[in-house]
């Protein structure tokens, strides 16, 4: 068994209106210094050795992203 993290976030072209409300409210919590933020979404899975990257990038594309307005990133851990 392998564990692969898949990550996904906005493209840099769409707007984030999470991300900005993160980063409107930090200075109000008393932190200063962030000027923005992206919030996105992270996958665990548990796989097969046999289970190759192309299948991966499959179930990212197909499943667990939004291509026309988030990219994806497969890590194998």
């Amino acid at each position: 068994m392998a564990r692969v993290v898949v990550d996904v976030m906005p493209k840099a072209e769409i707007l984030d209106p999470q991300g900005q409300a993160i980063v409107g409210a930090l200075p109000r919590l008393g932190f200063a210094g962030v000027s923005d933020v992206r919030q996105g979404k992270r996958f665990e899975l548990e796989v097969d050795d046999n289970v190759g990257d192309d299948e991966l990038a499959t179930i990212a594309e197909s499943f667990l992203a939004n291509t026309v307005i988030e990219e994806w990133k497969v890590t194998r851990l």
